[in-house]
């Protein structure tokens, strides 16, 4: 099968909006209008199945019949985008270069990414202009707290995703191929950054699954809004491999990690992936002069170990300095991790503590809504330079990027 053979595929594979929206359904996947205001969401269709690496014989695209009607809407079958960084091996495979799994993909398969397709030699992005999820979230969502406060984001999300977190959010994303999620309309990079314009929406972020896993899309997104005066934000967990990584940097203001814990046994047994890679992209981000903030999801028993929290904190120090934001996040039961409850209030506190004696300046707890520690502090005077609510911000006291009460600077993006 050829480019244009798998054109065609998409082109002609169609589901009608009825079968579509009773496929939704069944499924127990939510089914909105994005961008009709603060907090829409538009995911695609999916079966509660366990994904496959190889590809499927049918491939689950939109009807044009949709209540989601401009401009921004492409034709159903946006041309398929040949991936970047991989290499040609013997009797047609290839070699994927993207992220740290630098996966050998054989002719008529797919990356552990799901979102990579190998035909005839040639590695294709299937998820190109086919996003799965799309909604407008307050920038504190991602989190990114240091970065234009209060305003809102355009975010962007496929199926697929390099890592198999088992307590994974958005997993019926994320842990998807496009067949078992679907996509609600094609929309392509010129039609999200004019969505974002018409809508005054400032930044444009890439979350929900990992970034890496639909890297093209992202990046020809970001180069064109570059050269229009939007910003760029994504929340990665991490595990690019630098030369790609170095290459979207050049066209990114900003980037959430997630840093998931501190040993390898963890992210093994955890996320089937690797700590060191991560450790690699943080410093690299640093070095670039890119706006870094990292989320640490704590889990009870998992990685709530005082003493790896307390060696993350000197890492982080160590080698990324005392001002990067560090998020401690409460972990609620999901996808394969039913079993436990909640994190303790007191342990992310404790958390908290350990990351302060170690000399970490921004520190906050988040999924408390109502915790003291939701809300931003200087580091010099103390007082509440950014007070929260969970993603609502309630007081801003910050002039020219400096604390209001004593004058000490604040690192951030803080004007549009």
């Amino acid at each position: 099968m050829g480019k244009d053979d798998l054109q065609k595929l998409f082109s002609e594979k169609l589901i009608t909006r009825r079968s579509f929206l009773k496929k939704s359904a069944t499924s127990g996947v939510g089914l909105g209008l994005g961008l009709c205001g603060f907090g829409s969401i538009l995911v695609g269709a999916g079966k509660n199945k366990t994904p496959a690496v190889k590809k499927s014989e049918e491939e689950i695209t939109s009807s044009k019949d949709n209540r989601y009607n401009n401009q921004a809407i492409t034709s159903p079958s946006p041309p398929l985008r040949e991936a970047m960084y991989y290499t040609k091996l013997s009797h047609r495979s290839v070699q994927c270069k993207l992220c740290f799994r630098t996966c050998i993909i054989p002719e008529g398969e797919r990356g552990e990414c799901r979102n990579r397709e190998n035909h005839k030699g040639q590695l294709y992005s299937i998820v190109y202009a086919r996003p799965s999820a799309i909604q407008i979230d307050p920038i504190e969502k991602e989190p990114q707290y240091h970065m234009l406060p209060g305003t809102l984001i355009l975010c962007l999300g496929t199926a697929g995703c390099n890592f198999r977190c088992k307590a994974c959010q958005n997993w019926h994303l994320s842990q998807r191929s496009l067949e078992e999620m679907g996509y609600y309309f094609t929309m392509s990079p010129e039609g999200a950054i004019n969505e974002a314009i018409k809508h005054g929406i400032p930044t444009i972020s890439f979350t929900y699954n990992e970034p890496t896993s639909f890297y093209e899309y992202v990046y020809d997104i970001a180069e064109i809004a570059k050269t229009k005066g939007l910003n760029i934000l994504w929340h990665s967990n991490g595990a690019l491999n630098p030369e790609p990584l170095r290459e979207l940097l050049k066209v990114t203001d900003a980037v959430t990690i997630d840093l998931k814990g501190f040993t390898e046994n963890f992210y093994r047994n955890y996320s089937s992936a690797e700590l060191k890679p991560v450790l690699q992209t943080l410093k690299i981000i640093k070095q670039k002069g890119k706006w870094l903030e990292i989320v640490n999801l704590m889990i009870p028993t998992f990685n709530d170990n005082p003493d790896n929290i307390r060696k993350m904190c000197e890492w982080i120090k160590k080698n990324l300095g005392s001002d990067v934001p560090l998020h401690f996040s409460r972990f609620f039961p999901a996808y394969r991790i039913k079993g436990l409850p909640p994190t303790p209030v007191e342990t992310l506190e404790k958390a908290y503590g350990i990351a302060k004696e170690v000399g970490i300046d921004y520190i906050t707890i988040g999924n408390v809504p109502g915790h003291r520690y939701n809300s931003t502090f200087c580091p010099k005077c103390e007082k509440i330079i950014i007070r929260r609510t969970h993603f609502q911000v309630l007081e801003y006291n910050l002039k020219n990027g400096k604390c209001s009460s004593c004058g000490h600077p604040i690192p951030g993006i803080w004007k549009i």
